[in-house]
């Protein structure tokens, strides 16, 4: 089988920077690339390169006014023909700017095809600049459909945290800070300083797609630990008790606009069986509901739910809420701990507020049905 690397990131310079790092130290390698910003003209172009140059162009037609539907309609029958081929070596999918590495990972993957590496290529010095970027994608000219109202920030955001491989370029301009907030936002992720460390060994280490989505996932995502160094912070804030949706709601700005990054799973008083997703960054925030809590549901659909998922309610089951928490991480420079704590705590339910119940809970004003669009 033809092994694939997908390459991607909004920093497009490191992103070309990693892939002709990838062909140097590949001989064979190519490089498959669809430019979506031809879009608006009603086509996707695709090149395909290795190091001495374009070996091959064309063009895929717009899905559905789509060009990201395009791609995908159009990156497996590619990948195949480069296989059956026989002639590459390694190929390394190269990603238009906004173009979100899991969904490819996903669609290579479910075509029959190895993924063996996922890179996203940063540049630490712009890293901050991105990630407080509140910016629409197509304000921008980097929107992948007509309907894409996904921001600079959060596609950024989750370009990095989905990679368990971050390619970074050398740059004079980035400082202790801006490194040590590239770690607390993925304290796992293998960096590879490109030019300076064997990149290929990195993304030829194999690649598990359905433990990257599970890190991802709200119920058992993979978050950040508590850290504090070179001025960046990263709070932890566990709790049991759920949130009053008006106190929490009134909140919302200040707590969105206090950290850079913040991630983790949540649960209203007024919705105690909602497991919540929490999911911010550049200044705006996505609350959306992901699914039931594991302790409301029956015990015979526990079977139905994966291995990862129960594993990790088990760690943090209580015997009077189950898998039910507050669980929210909060990463920035110059973080406010001790004012976000206590704005946090304020917008947990009163000693009398959760005395009074589940069914006291579930009359309180609803505040959030329009954000969840209920």
């Amino acid at each position: 089988m033809l092994p694939v690397v997908i390459v991607g990131g909004l920093h497009a310079d490191a992103r070309r920077a990693a892939v002709d790092r990838l062909l140097a130290e590949v001989p064979g390698s190519v490089v498959l690339h669809h430019d979506l910003a031809t879009a608006t003209a009603g086509t996707v172009v695709r090149t395909i390169r290795d190091a001495t140059g374009i070996l091959d162009a064309g063009e895929a037609p717009l899905v559905n006014d789509c060009a990201c539907c395009a791609l995908r309609e159009d990156l497996v029958p590619e990948l195949r023909r480069l296989a059956d081929a026989g002639e590459a070596r390694l190929a390394v999918v190269e990603l238009w700017d906004s173009v979100e590495p899991k969904a490819m990972a996903e669609v290579v993957t479910s075509g029959g095809l190895t993924v063996t590496g996922v890179v996203t290529a940063v540049d630490p010095a712009l890293l901050l600049p991105y990630l407080g970027n509140g910016d629409d994608l197509a304000e921008r000219g980097l929107a992948a459909a007509a309907t894409d109202q996904r921001t600079v920030a959060d596609t950024f955001a989750r370009q990095l945290e989905y990679a368990p491989v971050l390619a970074l370029v050398e740059s004079e301009d980035a400082d202790d800070e801006d490194r040590e907030l590239l770690a607390q936002l993925h304290p796992t992720a293998r960096q590879v300083l490109i030019g300076h460390a064997d990149l290929a060994g990195a993304v030829l280490a194999g690649f598990d797609v359905e433990a990257a989505a599970a890190a991802q996932h709200p119920a058992c995502a993979l978050l950040p630990a508590e850290a504090d160094a070179h001025g960046v912070s990263t709070l932890v804030w566990h709790r049991r008790r759920p949130f009053h949706p008006e106190r929490l709601y009134e909140a919302l700005e200040d707590l969105t606009c206090a950290a850079a990054r913040s991630r983790g799973r949540f649960w209203l008083a007024d919705k105690p069986d909602t497991l919540l997703h929490w999911d911010a960054a550049g200044g705006a925030l996505c609350v959306e509901s992901a699914g039931p809590w594991l302790a409301s549901l029956p015990d015979a659909a526990w079977e139905m739910v994966p291995p990862v998922r129960r594993a990790a309610a088990a760690l943090d089951w209580h015997p009077e809420h189950g898998d039910c928490c507050q669980h929210l991480v909060f990463t920035s420079p110059g973080l406010d701990r001790d004012g976000l704590e206590q704005l946090l705590e304020s917008c947990l339910l009163t000693d009398a507020e959760y005395a009074a119940g589940r069914d006291a809970w579930k009359r309180l004003p609803p505040a959030f049905d329009t954000l969840l669009e209920v």
